[in-house]
C-alpha cells in the first residue's frame, strides 16, 4: 500500500516523480539482470520485466476472485509462467 500512495504522490510531485523514477529504473533494471538469465530476446525481458513489476505493484489492489482457484496458487502459476 505504502508504494501506491507514494505513486500518487509523485503524480502531484515532480521531485517525488523523478527519485520514483530512479527508483523504477533501478528495480527494472535488476529485473533485466534476471530474466536476462532466462533469454537473450531483449523484447521478451522487457516484457517478462514489466508483467512483474506490474504484478508486484498492483497484486494487492486487485479485488478479483479466481473460481475455486486460489490466490497464492494462481500467483505461483503466474509466476512459474514468467520464469521467475
Amino acid at each position: 500500500m505504502i508504494d501506491l500512495a507514494v505513486r500518487d504522490w509523485a503524480r502531484r510531485d515532480p521531485a517525488v516523480g523523478e527519485r520514483l523514477q530512479r527508483v523504477d529504473n533501478r528495480r527494472m533494471d535488476h529485473l533485466r539482470a534476471l530474466f536476462g538469465t532466462l533469454t537473450s530476446d531483449a523484447d521478451d525481458v522487457e516484457a517478462r520485466c514489466l508483467l512483474f513489476f506490474s504484478l508486484l505493484i498492483g497484486n494487492h489492489s486487485i479485488a478479483a476472485e479466481h473460481g475455486a482457484r486460489s490466490r497464492p496458487d494462481v500467483l505461483a502459476r503466474t509466476l512459474r509462467l514468467l520464469g521467475a
